[in-house]
């Protein structure tokens, strides 16, 4: 070290500032807001349950929120409504409420598992493990 330079132990500055770290971009709207505040589905549904899209492909969505866009664009695909929650990084409970308000409004369709003698359907418990494993 060169006479009469503070070394980063005898000064409380680093030698070199540190540049600014690059901040995520935070979502200006809360999860909850997308739902007016509402935490509870118009209707139940399990979050294994299935959901498919019932608009076209070239429909017009332009118009919609992008939540709903979003949405409608992951269910071209049939996808359960746990995986639709961790591709959008949204709580379970939005996305429910969401999908509740979009099959609603005809926008979607819930497709949900039945039951046989109290044991899931095996065929929808392998499309969902299959769609956990895309993840």
């Amino acid at each position: 070290m060169v006479s009469g330079q503070q070394g980063w132990a005898g000064d409380s500055t680093p030698p070199h500032p540190a540049a600014p770290r690059p901040q995520k971009p935070s979502s200006l709207v809360r999860p909850y807001a997308v739902t007016g505040g509402r935490t509870a589905p118009r209707m139940k549904f399990a979050m294994e349950a299935l959901v498919s899209s019932v608009t076209s492909e070239y429909q017009d969505i332009s118009l919609l929120s992008p939540e709903y866009q979003a949405i409608i664009n992951l269910t071209r695909n049939v996808r359960s409504v746990a995986e639709i929650s961790a591709l959008l990084r949204q709580p379970l409970g939005v996305v429910r409420v969401l999908i509740a308000d979009m099959a609603s409004e005809g926008l979607i369709r819930v497709h949900q598992p039945a039951l046989d003698a109290g044991k899931p359907d095996l065929n929808l418990l392998e499309r969902v493990l299959s769609g956990l494993r895309r993840l």
